[in-house]
């Protein structure tokens, strides 16, 4: 019985530092967007270097489920835990790498006013964050209805990126002068259907520790 309390405590340290990671990465996609919004550049030049961190809780995670597997030996649903952890975490960093991609844009459109109201682009973020979170919990609470959840919401975020690409070609037709800032608008349009796709991964990994088997939500 002390044996297997240790190994539940273990795994709780394991699932603490991937929803740390997880809210740092909610933190680093709410302020570039901020950053974006304000052209607050300082701010966009923050959420670049404090990606070293996410970074670094990546690295860690990994070390950390290398060591429990060698110590611990676990297998069936324990494995599937500590697997679905270390992918996750895979994920989470890529979602964190939009955030600093979202960042760069910001530095690259410089100081001019901001077109992002014509866009879907703040919905979308809210959205991702919405997923990110909600796929998180699925995991660590074993939740299925809401890593189905998450896979609905991915539909949503899929429909206002094919309708903010025709708002900002169209607005780059007839506004070729805004081309710098429209074409970075497109290229966080893009990053953020990304991460949308790599946060239902997340749920998908949920998904397969609850059930024992693979679901396809995107």
């Amino acid at each position: 019985m002390a044996a297997r309390e240790s190994f539940d405590k273990t795994l709780g340290e394991l699932q603490d530092k991937l929803t740390e990671m997880s809210e740092l990465t909610v933190e680093a996609l709410e302020k570039s967007f901020i950053a974006l919004k304000s052209q607050d550049l300082e701010l966009a030049l923050e959420v670049i270097e404090e990606d070293n961190v996410i970074d670094a809780l990546d690295t860690d995670i990994n070390n950390f489920v290398i060591w429990l597997i060698a110590k611990e030996q676990p297998v069936a649903r324990d494995l599937r835990r500590i697997i679905g952890a270390l992918k996750i975490s895979l994920d989470v960093e890529r979602v964190a790498d939009f955030a600093v991609n979202i960042a760069k844009s910001t530095v690259r459109i410089g100081a001019c006013e901001s077109l992002i109201s014509i866009t879907h682009l703040e919905e979308m973020k809210n959205l991702a964050i919405k997923m990110l979170q909600e796929s998180v919990q699925s995991f660590i609470e074993e939740d299925i209805a809401l890593a189905k959840e998450v896979g609905e919401i991915d539909d949503q975020v899929d429909e206002l990126y094919e309708e903010t690409s025709k708002i900002i070609l169209n607005s780059l037709s007839k506004t070729p002068e805004q081309m710098n800032q429209l074409t970075q608008l497109l290229f966080i349009n893009r990053h953020l259907e990304r991460a949308a796709d790599h946060i239902t991964n997340i749920a998908e990994n949920a998904a397969y520790l609850i059930k024992g088997k693979r679901y396809d939500l995107n």
